[in-house]
């Protein structure tokens, strides 16, 4: 599935392919790290 990663006022925020928004984080590091623990779940 693909994400869509967004700067928004300073953190990321990830959006899934239908353009809903998942969750944000502080830096698309961390972003990214919890897209791959729930792709791992």
């Amino acid at each position: 599935m693909g994400y869509e990663l967004k700067w928004v006022h300073g953190h990321v925020e990830v959006y899934d392919q239908a353009g809903r928004f998942c969750f944000s984080a502080d830096s698309e590091g961390e972003a990214l790290s919890e897209l791959e623990a729930a792709e791992a779940a």
